[in-house]
């Protein structure tokens, strides 16, 4: 158990980690919460695609405008506070869109469901970012697989309740609730943002430089995977022919193959580190999908997709906790940089996919997420070193957090790091120079006083 470092008022990892755990999983339960209900939306207010298609994307827009905001309040409040009031105001939003009685309220309803979304989604990925920090050892892909968890949790929820008859409108409220009533529970575990760390620096970072980079490689990570989403069932459908459960299984495979993928890797940086996981993992997706596009077959294009889903499945989770790295910027406004620009190419790249398959067929418009996986394995290198790791200003060199960030994220060399790992008594023996030399270290050298040797009395 790590012991409270009272100085900077932080919580331990020990608890601030199942809390920001609980946050990615309510975030992901409530959004999967809302999302079965959009038919019987649909079918009440008497919409036909192409307007669900504009009112859904009043969602969307709601979350790419929260995100520079994001970055300001994490900057201005911290991430434990921008955490807590975006948790809570999701929660109460959930029910808004299905209790909406005209389109103009669903439209605004949803674009306050988006802009909690986006606020919540910057300033958990924050928390996640600085609890990373303080454990030491890559966790952020673990977070982001409680997040796929709690989509299916929700879904599955959903289907259940529309199963056994509940209505639409006491689904989402009892959702609500629970997800409020979680929410609560998990608000003292989260991590208390060091001041001089999250105060710095100007008010919106600009994503130039490294974060510019790190944003386009997000932006066609998030490509890849809402186009693959979107667009891989009707590939095996349509182009290849297949049948409805085969398509099913596709969009399944992918699902799954992400999930574990996330699970994995956090173990994957810890041994391999950040650029050879994103270099390999998107290699993995460029050539699982190219090769699947080239084949033509159903069961290749299943294994195609579920390799794609593995591929692209740490690419936003180790973005992100690189982004939260870049010196001189604060984590909040450098993952809010980031999101934004990221998440533009969510936004894009289905239609973009439609529009190449309308003229030059679905088999270009996919080949378009081989190059984007491709594009990113190439520049894996522009990843921060693990040694440009943040660490805190006020806590001390013997801290335990300290030590164990250090130690892990070897930033200590090889011959120092026993010296930290022993107890305060034999650092302080250790401080203290022998009075002979060390054969170890000086195998040849003369026994000569030195340090803490007693001196000649006076004569």
């Amino acid at each position: 158990m790590l012991a409270r470092n009272v100085s900077n008022c932080t919580m331990t990892p020990r608890w601030s980690r199942p809390a920001v755990a609980a946050f990615f999983f309510i975030n992901g339960a409530v959004l999967a919460s809302w999302v079965p209900h959009i038919p019987a939306i649909k079918s009440r207010h008497m919409m036909s695609d192409g307007q669900l298609g504009l009112v859904l994307l009043s969602m969307a827009a709601g979350s790419v405008l929260a995100l520079p905001v994001a970055g300001w309040l994490v900057g201005r409040l911290g991430s434990r506070v921008t955490t807590t009031a975006a948790g809570i105001a999701l929660c109460l939003a959930l029910p808004l869109p299905v209790a909406s009685p005209s389109v103009a309220l669903l439209s605004v309803s949803l674009a306050l469901l988006g802009a909690c979304n986006g606020l919540l989604d910057v300033s958990m990925n924050t928390q996640a970012a600085d609890v990373e920090q303080r454990v030491g050892r890559p966790i952020m892909s673990a977070f982001h697989a409680l997040f796929s968890l709690g989509g299916v949790a929700g879904a599955l929820l959903a289907g259940g309740a529309m199963a056994v008859g509940v209505g639409d409108m006491a689904h989402v409220a009892v959702s609500a609730v629970v997800a409020l009533s979680a929410t609560v529970v998990a608000l003292p575990g989260l991590a208390r943002p060091r001041p001089a760390r999250e105060h710095a620096g100007p008010s919106v970072a600009r994503p130039s430089g490294t974060l510019l980079t790190l944003g386009i490689l997000a932006l066609l990570g998030l490509l890849a995977e809402g186009a693959m989403a979107d667009w891989g069932a009707v590939y095996l459908h349509d182009t290849l022919g297949s049948s409805p459960s085969v398509a099913a299984l596709g969009f399944a495979a992918f699902s799954l193959a992400m999930a574990a993928g996330r699970f994995s890797g956090d173990a994957m940086v810890g041994r391999l580190g950040p650029r050879r996981v994103l270099r390999g993992s998107s290699a993995v997706a460029a050539v699982g999908l190219g090769a699947a596009l080239l084949v033509g077959q159903p069961a290749v294009g299943v294994v195609g997709c579920a390799l794609v889903g593995l591929g692209i499945a740490n690419i936003i989770p180790v973005l992100f906790s690189s982004a939260a790295r870049v010196p001189g910027v604060p984590p909040g406004r450098a993952l809010a940089a980031v999101a934004t620009t990221g998440y533009l190419g969510f936004l894009a790249g289905p239609p973009l996919i439609g529009v190449v398959a309308e003229a030059a067929g679905l088999v270009a418009g996919l080949g378009l997420v081989s190059v984007a996986c491709a594009f990113v394995a190439l520049k894996a290198g522009a990843l921060p070193e693990a040694s440009t790791l943040r660490t805190s200003v006020t806590a001390g060199a013997h801290s335990t957090a300290g030590r164990r960030s250090a130690f892990r994220t070897r930033v200590l060399p090889r011959a120092a790091r026993w010296k930290e790992r022993r107890s305060p008594r034999v650092r302080y023996r250790a401080a203290c120079q022998k009075p002979w030399s060390d054969r170890r270290v000086e195998p040849s050298a003369t026994p000569e006083p030195r340090g803490c040797a007693r001196r000649a009395p006076p004569p």
